[in-house]
């Protein structure tokens, strides 16, 4: 009874399938073949000449065809997508990272240590991974790294909080006098002093800056034991001998070589620019309290890249519910913007 229902539909799928014009023949799609499979299979069970049925029915299609759509179909239910492929998963690229970081950072430690290393960061990572990690980024084992030996920057970072840098620089005033400006810069935290000004640098002054410095220095947890210069010839043997009697040793720094006391000429740099440069200086009264104010807001409000965007002095930890308010810095010059406390 079902074989004349179903006898049409057979008929017809295959007449509409041949006027789709495509240029490799007759391509039957998904949606086509599920409900002719299941069609076979409801006139199989059925009819029991289901076979010869179908050969007179379909004209396009053979029984055996349409029999394998069926099983291909039975097949796809039965088969699905892996989660993941076999093996071990991929390590975290932010573990990768900092086993990369820390190998580079600490030349001596090896596998087991760094592992230990790791484990102090909150990472579970074993010391064979660590290896598989560092060979494939072409870093050597411990043995190796260590042999290469440390770098001029790490050789000096670590007396870096006990160097101290002095220059000078000259500014011109109103009426075209020249004024000498004495400063002094810590290499660790990048604090500035501002020694003081005049328009004759003599022996008698710069000694007594030499003296006013070493005082300064009197209570520093951490002494100081080098102080990088210039050969200018304003600073004397008296200013000299103050720094040796403090227990500071003079470092000079070679002839025409301004970058050996890179830290000192890029201070004079950012003074100019953000300072000097905008203003006229009228008398060495004048310069005086410009420099002092502009001293005191580098060391405590100006961020600095050298510093992770801290100030020397280190900027206050402040909240984020307070109004934001400007600070004007010499006249508006400088706007310093801060967080009122709420």
């Amino acid at each position: 009874m079902a074989l004349p229902l179903i006898q049409p539909f057979l008929n017809d799928s295959p007449m509409r399938i041949v006027e789709r014009k495509q240029q490799r023949g007759p391509q039957i799609p998904r949606w086509q073949k599920v409900p002719l499979a299941a069609l076979a299979v409801r006139m199989k069970a059925t009819a029991s000449n289901a076979r010869e049925a179908l050969a007179e029915s379909v004209r396009l299609f053979k029984p055996d065809t349409l029999i394998g759509w069926h099983r291909a179909i039975v097949r796809r239910k039965w088969t699905y997508k892996q989660g993941r492929k076999p093996g071990r998963p991929p390590i975290d690229s932010d573990l990768e990272g900092w086993v990369l970081q820390v190998a580079r950072d600490n030349p001596t430690l090896g596998y087991d240590k760094l592992e230990g290393e790791m484990r102090k960061l909150g990472f579970d990572v074993g010391a064979t991974t660590i290896r598989t990690v560092l060979l494939r980024h072409g870093v050597p084992p411990a043995p190796e790294r260590s042999r290469q030996g440390s770098s001029w920057r790490t050789f000096l970072n670590h007396y870096k909080e006990q160097f101290i840098a002095c220059d000078f620089f000259t500014v011109e005033t109103l009426t075209l006098h020249t004024l000498y400006c004495l400063f002094f810069i810590e290499h660790g935290t990048r604090q500035v002093y501002f020694a003081g000004c005049t328009a004759h640098p003599d022996n008698a002054w710069i000694t007594q800056q030499a003296r006013q410095m070493t005082w300064e220095f009197e209570d520093r947890e951490l002494p100081m034991k080098y102080l990088i210069r210039d050969h200018d010839t304003r600073f004397t043997q008296s200013f000299d001998t103050v720094f040796e009697a403090a227990g500071i040793e003079i470092v000079n720094i070679p002839y025409q070589a301004p970058n050996a006391n890179a830290f000192a000429e890029r201070w004079v740099r950012s003074v100019r620019e953000e300072c000097l440069d905008h203003l006229i200086v009228l008398n060495e009264r004048h310069l005086r309290r410009v420099m002092t104010e502009y001293v005191a807001y580098f060391n405590e409000r100006r961020p600095h890249q050298g510093l992770e965007q801290d100030s020397p002095l280190g900027l206050e930890s402040v909240s984020i519910d307070g109004p934001i308010r400007c600070r004007h810095v010499l006249g508006g010059i400088i706007r310093d913007y801060y967080r009122e406390a709420a």
